[in-house]
């Protein structure tokens, strides 16, 4: 019977969830859906490719390059929340604060690349594929500015809740003890910044069969 007694006193008890775990909890729970509604975009944009016979091919339309430096910005600005993040783990407000607006930056520059990338293919040489509706051709261009600018709509979200969450710790909401906030907004960007790694693979990078 001791023994017995013994053995449940040792048991750990379970915890129960706490503010920050719910906000955890919660934010996961957004990209558990937000990540399936990615995948299928990027499925139906998959099967739309396989089933024509004229798709463009992106590697010939799309720039490669100026999207690649798209790419790197946001991998740097993911180093930055990660910065950002570590700073306010051992109690640095400042270095915290100035990591989360360099985060931003990057995702601000990230999203004027877009904007001129979309300008430019809407009045360059390749426009008709995307300005014309009607045709499979017209698929190729639907497909490209639904999900990218999908991605981009996350993009300015994640600035705008990086600079609420910057302001906040200009006003000392955050500490070396108090620094869940941080950690949930970097959930979302480095989420954001996985996606786009996947658009970019699928939308540049794979070039038609010969």
């Amino acid at each position: 019977m001791s023994h017995a007694t013994t053995m449940h006193a040792v048991e750990p008890a379970e915890s129960p969830l706490t503010p920050e775990s719910w906000g955890k909890l919660g934010m996961w729970i957004f990209l558990a859906g937000d990540a399936m509604t990615f995948g299928s975009l990027l499925a139906g944009y998959g099967a739309l490719r396989a089933g024509s016979l004229d798709w463009p091919d992106p590697t010939k339309v799309l720039g490669i390059n100026l999207t690649a430096l798209m790419t790197f910005l946001l991998i740097c600005s993911s180093v930055t929340m990660v910065k950002g993040l570590s700073a306010i783990r051992h109690g640095d407000q400042k270095g915290m604060r100035n990591f989360l607006l360099l985060t931003a930056l990057g995702g601000a520059i990230f999203l004027g690349l877009q904007a001129y990338e979309w300008t430019h293919l809407m009045t360059g040489e390749h426009k008709v594929l995307f300005t014309t509706f009607g045709g499979q051709k017209s698929l190729f261009g639907a497909t490209f500015y639904a999900i990218t600018g999908f991605h981009g709509a996350h993009v300015t979200g994640g600035v705008i809740y990086l600079l609420v969450v910057a302001m906040r710790g200009m006003r000392g909401k955050y500490s070396a003890e108090n620094y869940n906030g941080v950690e949930i907004a970097g959930l979302y960007w480095h989420f954001v910044d996985l996606v786009w790694i996947l658009v970019f693979t699928f939308i540049y990078l794979i070039p038609n069969p010969a």
